[in-house]
């Protein structure tokens, strides 16, 4: 056959990176002769951030990110084809891919929210319009797809979650899952298409990670080990079936999915984790914590089409509702928090654990926000590219989203929120394992007394083998609200010499909120 009049397709590949319901390959395998999966290492992503110049993609995620490219090549490899890797602008290298074959019909993808996405989406169909070549494009980043919302159009998204939650789960319908194609339609032959070399971290002129034994996400990227995952999670060890009451955990990889590493490039599609619950339910069990699965999928697609919805406004220092805070903008203040010395150990050891690992639990991350934006009053924005820098799970929607809620200016019909460190520190850290775990210095003081270790006698901090302001800092900050947990200082490890200083299980959650906060005015947290 002439190559010039055999259909080629290029699937350009981003944050899709599986063959489990992938539309984009199954649009191509239906309208193509030949295919060329591609993934850029697109230079944008590894700029400075917008506000702070902190490095945009950080050694985890770019380490995560590699294993799951080499993972995604050696599945099409094992499929009759291979991943095209190239370094440049996407739309840069689609044009010269489409001038080196000749034979490119259509350049298919899937559609993103962020701006910046969206960018590289325009220039790729106006390259795409000059050459004359069809582009298609998909929508799978979320449980429900965008054309299924029950809602005209997405300016008509509501403004909180709960009434989104209720409308999608009462007028929607996920849709079913696409299966694993067998074979794919090879690359074009005789096109001399070199598969490039996957570049190293050094390439890109990153460094590349040491793993450090406590992490709580010790697993790699790709798809293989994404379904792996969820296998060990739901059917080897019916974790899930638990996951409402362990999912506030802080030590380990099990107190919680962990599946957000892989759902942020797309190694597992939130479609086929519905799709498992169900099963499990029908199979196994079905309660609060298999629902709170699905109640999770929901936030991140709420994240998602907020961010559809509101584009650059995320990004903007007054949030959604445009207003305005005298935020501060001090480097020391900053620092130490990114570096975990602010003297307040629950929050420190949560830094140092992002720093040091990359990951950080859901529970960490509510209260180190809250430390950052209401109790040392700094930019929101330092912190969100602090995270948008650090986290192997980074998800633009989802990082920034959730920043702006925690600062008061994003999704949340409720203001003034502010968590108390040390309420915090001893309900979900009661005996201090997770502070002495990230904060060797603190190993000496035992029980829940670590969270507040400027509290202690000077005789008590000498047999602990910590001098404050030497070993291990004093409080940058100190707010009025923690007097009431540390005057009441628990006298040993265990819960039963708690007194009142708050329940030693695990709070309740508010009947709203996965991401759980408290917000009665009666109630500190």
């Amino acid at each position: 056959m002439n190559m010039s009049t055999s259909r080629t397709v290029i699937c350009l590949l981003r944050n899709d990176l599986r063959l489990h319901d992938n539309e984009v390959f199954h649009w191509a395998q239906r309208n193509a002769e030949h295919i060329v999966p591609l993934y850029c290492f697109d230079p944008g992503h590894y700029l400075g951030t917008a506000n702070y110049n902190l490095p945009r993609t950080g050694p985890f995620r770019l380490r995560f990110l590699l294993d799951s490219i080499q993972d995604l090549r050696t599945s099409l490899i094992q499929r009759g084809s291979t991943l095209v890797v190239r370094r440049g602008r996407p739309q840069e290298v689609v044009g010269d891919l489409i001038k080196q074959l000749g034979s490119v019909s259509a350049v298919a993808f899937h559609e993103e929210v962020v701006p910046e996405d969206q960018q590289v989406e325009r220039g790729v169909r106006d390259i795409c319009s000059q050459m004359k070549v069809k582009v298609h494009t998909c929508w799978g980043s979320t449980l429900y797809h965008r054309d299924d919302l029950p809602f005209n159009h997405l300016s008509r998204l509501p403004d909180v979650y709960t009434q989104f939650r209720k409308a999608v789960e009462t007028q929607g319908r996920v849709r079913p899952v696409l299966p694993t194609l067998d074979q794919l339609k090879p690359l074009p032959p005789g096109s001399g298409l070199d598969e490039g070399l996957i570049p190293s971290p050094e390439d890109l002129e990153q460094t590349d990670t040491v793993r450090d034994p406590r992490s709580a996400f010790p697993c790699s990227g790709g798809e293989t080990q994404a379904l792996a995952r969820l296998q060990h999670y739901f059917w080897d060890t019916d974790a899930v079936a638990t996951y409402k009451e362990t999912r506030n955990g802080l030590i380990g990889l099990d107190y919680s999915t962990k599946f957000s590493p892989w759902l942020a490039i797309g190694c597992i599609s939130p479609r086929y984790i519905y799709q498992q619950i169900k099963k499990y339910e029908s199979e196994r069990t079905a309660n609060q914590s298999t629902y709170w699965v699905v109640f999770e999928l929901l936030w991140r697609d709420y994240f998602k089409f907020v961010g559809a919805k509101y584009g650059d406004r995320l990004f903007d220092i007054k949030g959604l509702q445009d207003k305005s805070i005298p935020w501060k903008k001090d480097m020391n203040l900053f620092n130490a928090w990114k570096e975990g010395r602010t003297g307040v150990p629950f929050v420190d050891a949560n830094m140092r654990e992002l720093a040091l690992t990359g990951f950080m639990s859901n529970r960490g991350r509510q209260n180190v926000a809250s430390f950052l934006t209401k109790d040392l009053g700094l930019d929101w924005r330092m912190g969100a590219e602090w995270f948008h820098y650090l986290l192997v799970d980074h998800d633009v929607s989802s990082n920034y989203g959730n920043w702006l809620y925690s600062a008061g200016i994003g999704n949340d019909p409720r203001e003034n929120r502010k968590f108390n460190m040390i309420k915090q520190g001893l309900d979900y850290d009661n005996n201090g394992d997770y502070v002495r775990h990230w904060i060797p210095e603190l190993k000496g003081i035992r029980g829940g007394e670590v969270h507040a270790p400027w509290t202690l006698s000077s005789a008590s901090l000498s047999h602990a083998l910590v001098s404050l302001n030497d070993t291990y800092p004093s409080p940058i900050v100190m707010a009025p609200e923690w007097s009431r947990h540390t005057n009441k200082k628990p006298t040993g490890a265990g819960p039963s010499t708690r007194g009142k200083t708050g329940p030693s299980h695990t709070p309740k959650q508010h009947k709203d909120r996965g991401i759980d906060f408290y917000f009665s005015k009666s109630k500190n947290f």
